[in-house]
C-alpha cells in the first residue's frame, strides 16, 4: 500500500520539481536530499532498529511520510497558479519558485530519515516471519508485489492523477501511507530484536555502533559486497539526478510516457523477482551478480546514447530485472549470516556503505550537467552522466569480479 503511493510520487515529485525549475543542480539537490539520510542516519538507524519494537517503528514512519506529504499537497493546491502548465513542462527555461523548491528540499530530508528508519526496519521483520531456507523466494516475492504497485500501477496512476490536478497525487500518496500503517498494525506478533544485553554494552550507543560496524567490516564478503553496492549505487544516482530533464528534453516524453517509461522498470521487477531464486539456483550466487555488474554498465551506456523512449523502457526492464537479482541474493544473504541480535545494526552499516554515497553521486550527476553545458549543447550534457556512469560501472566490474564467486557465497553461508 505505501509501495502504491511511491509509485504516484514517482510521476508527482519530479514533475512538480520540474514545473518548479529547470536547473539540473536544483533538481539534482533534490535528489540529494533524499538520499543524505542515507548517509546521516542509516547507522543510528540501526541502533533504534535493534532496540525497539521493529513493527512499531514502521508504522510510526509511515505515519510521519503521510503527515509531510499532506503538507506538500497542500501547499502545491496553494501555489498551483504560479507553476508551469503540463503542456508547458519541457520548456528549457523557467522563473524558479524558490518557496516550493526550499519546501520541497525540507520536506524531502524529513521524509527521507523517516525512510530510512521505516526501510531498514522492513528488512529486519521478515526473518522473523519467514524460515531462513525460504528467504531468497520470500524477498523475491516481496519485490514482485512492490514493483508491481510502485513502478507499474502507481505511475500509471499518477500520470492519470496529475493530468487532473498537479496537488492531486500528494494528497493520495500522503493517504497511502496511513493506511499501509492501520495494515502494519493489524500483524501479530513478537518484532523486537534478540539482545543480550550486558552491562558493558547495554545503553552505550557508541558501543552498540561499534559493534555492528565491526562485525561488518571483519566479514570478507559482505564487507566487499557493501563497498560496491555504495560505488554502484553512487554512479546510478549520478545518471538518474537529472531524469526527468533527460526524459523531458531528450526523449520528448509527455506525462502519460514518462509514466509508461516507468513501467519498464516495473515489470522488469516483478520478473526478477519471480525469476530471482531460480537464476540462483541455475549459474549461482556469485555468477549471477557478476551478470547484474557488466549488465547495467552496458544498459546504462546504451541509454545515453539513445534517442527514443521506447528503447529506454526495455533498458530499464533489463536492467531493473537484473538489479532485483542482485538485492534478492544479498539482502537474502545477509538474513542468513548475520546474528539477530546485530541485524538492524549490520544491516544499516551495510545500507550505509551501500547507499550513503548516493546523494554524492547525484549532486555530482548535475555538477556534470552544469560543466558540460560550458563546453557543449545541452544535449551533450543530459547524455553524458549516463555515458561516463556506465563506463565507471564497466571498470568497477572488473575489480568486483574476483570475489563475485559462487564458492565464496556459499562458503559464507555454510559458515554461519
Amino acid at each position: 500500500m505505501s509501495n502504491l503511493g511511491d509509485g504516484i510520487a514517482l510521476i508527482a515529485y519530479p514533475w512538480l520539481a520540474s514545473a518548479v525549475t529547470r536547473s539540473p543542480i536544483l533538481i539534482a539537490l533534490i535528489a540529494v536530499m533524499a538520499r543524505l539520510p542515507w548517509l546521516l542516519f542509516s547507522l543510528p538507524a540501526g541502533v533504534i532498529t535493534d532496540r525497539l519494537d521493529r513493527k512499531k517503528l514502521i508504522i510510526s514512519m509511515d505515519l510521519i511520510r503521510g503527515v509531510v506529504t499532506i503538507i506538500i499537497g497542500l501547499l502545491v493546491l496553494l501555489q498551483q497558479n504560479q507553476l508551469v502548465g503540463l503542456k508547458d513542462i519541457n520548456v528549457v527555461k523557467i522563473e524558479t519558485n524558490y518557496f516550493l523548491y526550499s519546501v520541497l528540499l525540507i520536506a524531502t530530508f524529513i521524509a527521507g530519515c523517516a525512510e530510512v528508519l521505516r526501510d531498514n526496519s522492513a528488512q529486519t521483520v521478515l526473518p522473523a516471519i519467514v524460515e531462513k531456507p525460504l528467504l531468497e523466494k520470500a524477498n523475491g516475492r516481496l519485490w514482485s508485489a512492490e514493483f508491481v504497485v510502485n513502478s507499474f500501477i502507481g505511475p500509471l496512476l499518477g500520470s492519470f492523477i496529475i493530468g487532473l490536478a498537479i496537488y492531486l497525487p500528494f494528497f493520495i500518496n500522503g493517504g497511502s501511507f496511513f493506511i499501509a500503517a492501520a495494515m502494519m498494525a493489524a500483524i501479530a506478533g513478537n518484532f523486537n530484536a534478540v539482545r543480550e544485553f550486558d552491562s558493558e554494552t547495554g545503553g552505550n550507543w557508541r558501543r552498540e555502533l561499534k559493534e555492528g560496524l565491526s562485525w561488518l567490516w571483519q566479514h570478507n564478503l559482505l564487507r566487499p559486497l557493501a563497498i560496491y553496492l555504495g560505488l554502484m549505487n553512487a554512479l546510478s544516482a549520478m545518471a538518474v539526478a537529472t531524469y526527468i530533464l533527460f526524459a523531458q528534453e531528450i526523449l520528448q516524453t509527455s506525462v502519460l510516457e514518462f509514466a509508461i517509461l516507468g513501467t519498464g522498470a516495473a515489470l522488469g521487477g516483478i520478473i526478477g523477482g519471480v525469476v530471482a531464486h531460480r537464476i540462483t539456483k541455475l549459474i549461482g550466487p556469485g555468477t549471477s551478480l557478476k551478470l547484474f555488474m557488466f549488465g547495467a554498465a552496458v544498459l546504462m551506456i546504451a541509454t545515453g546514447l539513445v534517442s527514443n523512449w521506447v528503447l529506454v523502457w526495455i533498458f530499464s526492464l533489463l536492467s531493473t530485472l537484473l538489479a532485483v537479482l542482485w538485492n534478492v541474493i544479498t539482502v537474502s544473504l545477509r538474513q542468513q549470516i548475520i546474528p539477530d541480535q546485530l541485524l538492524g545494526r549490520v544491516n544499516s552499516t551495510y545500507r550505509f556503505f551501500g547507499l550513503g554515497l548516493m546523494p554524492i553521486g547525484s549532486l555530482v550527476g548535475g555538477g556534470v550537467i552544469a560543466f558540460a553545458e560550458l563546453f557543449g549543447n545541452r544535449e551533450f550534457a543530459l547524455r553524458l552522466p549516463f555515458v561516463l556512469g556506465g563506463i565507471l560501472h564497466l571498470i568497477l566490474f572488473l575489480f568486483a569480479r574476483r570475489i563475485l564467486t559462487n564458492e565464496l557465497i556459499d562458503n559464507a553461508k555454510n559458515i554461519n
